[in-house]
């Protein structure tokens, strides 16, 4: 399963529920409530960790980038490159409307300015704004029921979210479809602002991770290129556990292994 004011991941790289919603719970709920809930349920309702493995597919080659990364509410993250050796220790930082990337081979700290945000991170088809999670797709988006379809023998909300008009985003407009027992997005589509679509992305591979059910394979292919895709699986992911807003400094950056 779109990647700053306040945001994920991703599009689908965003959503959870800690609680288990029977029939009549997840009848009652808005549209913004089952967005903010699958929102939830993949970030983490205060902070999230998490170790991915991410790999860029090309009509010629392909590779692949693991990292790591912490999170805290809607205001922080830290991203940490584990892997290939040569781009190792690169971190990326993110600090309320303030982010940072460092790159140790060449000792150099670079403010990112908000313009940077739709590039590609690290030669991928995920976005800055995806990893650092600088729009909420709560916050930030309309939101209303299209419908209801199945994806995968999966009954699921089919809910299409519309950027406010003085929303900074990137997407015009979003569909997803959440899964109606688990929460999971399970499909996203996102469109520009001219109602283009740009690109899909598919969650499979659902495992539990930390006590909740969870997709760990996250397919993105862009709606105009043939043969290119990034494909990220999650290895480990963990919730609500302590984390102080003094992790996130620039200081931490250098050093977090």
């Amino acid at each position: 399963m779109t990647i700053v004011k306040k945001k994920v991941p991703f599009s689908i790289i965003a959503s959870i529920l800690l609680i288990n919603s029977g029939g009549l719970f997840a009848q009652s709920l808005t549209p913004t409530e089952i967005i903010r809930t699958a929102d939830e349920k993949f970030k983490g309702e205060q902070t999230g960790y998490s170790v991915m493995a991410m790999t860029i597919v090309r009509p010629s080659w392909q590779r692949t980038v693991e990292f790591k990364s912490w999170a805290k509410e809607n205001d922080y993250a830290l991203t940490l490159v584990t892997a290939p050796a040569r781009e190792k220790g690169q971190s990326f930082l993110k600090r309320g409307n303030e982010m940072w990337s460092w790159n140790p081979s060449i000792n150099r700290l670079i403010k990112l300015p908000p313009s940077m945000m739709s590039q590609g991170w690290m030669g991928s088809d995920y976005t800055n704004d995806d990893i650092l999670r600088e729009s909420s797709v709560v916050d930030d988006y309309n939101h209303t029921l299209e419908g209801e379809e199945s994806i995968d023998e999966h009954p699921c909300y089919k809910v299409k979210l519309t950027a406010k008009p003085e929303a900074d985003v990137l997407w015009g407009s979003q569909i997803w479809w959440v899964d109606k027992k688990e929460f999971i997005t399970l499909r996203a589509e996102l469109y520009d602002e001219d109602g283009y679509l740009v690109r899909s992305e598919t969650a499979s591979d659902l495992k539990i991770m930390d006590g909740r059910l969870l997709p760990t394979l996250i397919e993105l292919v862009p709606a105009d290129t043939e043969g290119q895709k990034t494909v990220l699986k999650i290895l480990e992911m963990k919730f609500n556990i302590k984390i102080d807003e003094s992790f996130f400094s620039q200081q931490n950056m250098k050093t977090i292994r």
